[in-house]
C-alpha cells in the first residue's frame, strides 16, 4: 500500500513516481549521444579516438562530482542537490545540441556529467528510504529499471531522431525533458520537517571520514568497475562498432542489439534486488552474475546480428541482477547508514566511474590501433580480472539486515549495522 500523504503534501506514490520519470529522463541522457555517434563524427569531422573523449567527458565529470554530490546532501539535503542535478544536467545538456565542434561538445558532456552525479546518489537514497529493510532491494531494482528503460528509448529514439532531424535534437530534446522533470520535482518533492542542518566544513569533513575510508566500499567499487566500464561500451559504443564493421547493418540493427539488452535489464533489476534480499552472503552472487556476464563480451565480434541480439538479451539481464545487488549492499554497510548513504552510494559511483571513463577510452584507442576484435577482448578482461576481490571484505557487510532505524534526516526507515559475525 502507499504510504498515506500529509496534509498539504504529496503520497510516497508521487514522490516515487516523479524520482522514476527523472531517473527515465536522466538515462536517455546517457546514452542518446552513443546513439547518434556516427552522425557527430561526420557532422563534426571527430575522429574515433576523439568521439571516444566526447563519451569519456561526461562519464569524467559525473565521476569528479560524485563525492561533491554527497558532502552537499549532508549540507543541504538529498531532495535540494537532486532538484539542483535536473536543472544542471538540463542546461548543459541543452547547450550541447549547439557545439560547433567535438571539442566543445566534450566540454559541454563534461558538464552535463556533473550534473549527473549530484542526482544518482541523492534521488537513489531518497527512494530507498521510502521503504522498510526488507523491501528494498525490489524497489532499487524497479529504480534501475528506469534506467534502463531511459538508456533504451535513449539508444533506440535517439537513433531515431538523428536520423530524421540531425542529431542535435537528439540532444536538445533530452535536456528539455531534464529541465520539465526539475519544475516537476520543485512542486512534488517538498521539503519535509526537520530541515537539514547546516553543517560546517570540518564537522561533515569528520562525519564522513568513515565512509571515505571504508575498506568495503573501496573493494566492491574496484571489483566491479571492469563490469561497469565494460557495460557502457557496449551500449555506447555498439553502433559506432556495427557501422564500422558491418556496413550492410541497418541503424534499426545497430541501435537494436544494444537497446535489447537495456530492454532485459528491466525484469532482471527487480529479480536481482529480490536475490540480493535473500541471498545469506550477495559476494557470491556478485561474481557468479558477473563471471557470467564478462565472459559473454569475448565473443561479441564472431557473431552475426541474430545471435547478438540472443547475447545482449542475456547481458541486459544479467546487468539488472548485477547492479541491484550492487546498490543494494551499502544499504547494509555499518559505515552507511542514516544520512550517510548518499556519500556512500556517491564514493561507490565515483570509483566505479572514475576507472571505467578510463577504460572506456582505452577501448576507442585501441579499436582505433588494433580492431575491434581486440577492443571487445580487452573488455572482456577488464570485467573479469577484478571479480575477485569481491572477497576482501568480511561477511560482517553482507548478511541479513536488522530491523530498521529512522534516520536523523528524513525520519524513515533505514536498516541497523549488521553486527559482526
Amino acid at each position: 500500500m502507499t504510504a498515506p500523504a500529509p496534509a498539504g503534501g504529496s503520497s510516497r506514490l508521487d514522490k516515487v513516481s516523479t524520482l522514476m520519470l527523472a531517473r527515465v529522463v536522466y538515462a536517455f541522457n546517457w546514452y542518446n549521444v552513443g546513439a547518434v555517434l556516427p552522425l557527430i563524427g561526420t557532422h563534426l569531422d571527430a575522429t574515433t579516438p576523439e568521439l571516444g573523449i566526447v563519451v569519456s567527458s561526461f562519464l569524467i565529470g559525473a565521476a569528479v562530482f560524485q563525492l561533491v554530490a554527497g558532502f552537499a546532501v549532508l549540507r543541504w539535503g538529498a531532495r535540494n542537490v537532486a532538484i539542483l542535478a535536473l536543472f544542471l544536467m538540463g542546461a548543459f545538456t541543452t547547450a550541447s545540441a549547439f557545439s560547433p565542434n567535438w571539442i566543445v561538445l566534450s566540454v559541454l558532456r563534461f558538464g552535463a556529467g556533473a550534473g549527473a552525479a549530484f542526482f544518482f546518489a541523492p534521488a537513489l537514497s531518497l527512494v530507498t528510504s521510502m521503504y522498510p529493510t526488507g523491501s528494498q532491494g525490489p524497489i532499487i531494482g524497479v529504480y534501475n529499471a528506469g534506467f534502463s528503460i531511459g538508456s533504451g528509448i535513449g539508444l533506440l529514439g535517439g537513433a531515431f531522431i538523428g536520423v530524421v532531424f540531425g542529431w542535435p535534437y537528439a540532444l536538445l530534446l533530452g535536456g528539455i525533458a531534464l529541465l520539465a522533470c526539475g519544475v516537476v520535482a520543485v512542486g512534488v518533492l517538498r521539503p519535509a520537517p526537520p530541515r537539514p542542518t547546516h553543517r560546517p566544513i570540518p564537522e561533515l569533513w569528520r562525519a564522513a571520514l568513515p565512509i571515505l575510508r571504508s575498506r568495503a566500499l573501496w573493494t566492491l567499487a574496484i571489483a566491479t568497475a571492469g563490469l561497469w566500464a565494460a557495460y557502457v561500451l557496449a551500449a555506447q559504443y555498439f553502433v559506432q562498432y556495427s557501422v564500422t564493421v558491418h556496413p550492410s547493418w541497418s541503424i534499426a540493427i545497430a541501435a537494436g542489439i544494444p537497446t535489447v539488452m537495456i530492454l532485459f535489464e528491466i525484469p532482471g533489476g527487480p529479480i536481482g534486488g529480490l536475490l540480493g534480499e535473500r541471498a545469506r552472503d550477495m559476494r557470491r552472487v556478485l561474481f557468479v552474475w558477473g563471471a557470467l556476464a564478462g565472459a559473454m563480451f569475448f565473443l561479441i565480434p564472431f557473431l552475426g546480428y541474430l545471435e547478438l541480439f540472443g547475447l545482449f538479451a542475456f547481458l541486459g539481464f544479467a546487468d539488472g541482477v548485477l547492479f541491484a545487488i550492487l546498490y543494494l549492499l551499502p544499504i547494509r554497510f555499518p559505515e552507511t547508514r542514516g544520512e550517510h548513504l548518499t556519500l556512500g552510494l556517491a564514493m561507490l559511483n565515483a570509483i566505479q566511474i572514475f576507472l571505467g571513463s578510463a577504460l572506456a577510452l582505452g577501448f576507442a584507442f585501441i579499436a582505433d590501433a588494433y580492431g575491434y576484435t581486440v577492443a571487445w577482448a580487452f573488455t572482456g578482461v577488464i570485467a573479469l580480472l577484478p571479480l575477485p576481490l569481491l572477497i576482501g571484505f568480511g561477511r560482517r557487510h553482507v548478511g541479513l539486515a536488522a530491523p530498521a532505524i529512522p534516520t536523523p534526516v528524513t525520519g524513515a526507515a533505514v536498516p541497523r549495522p549488521v553486527r559482526p559475525e
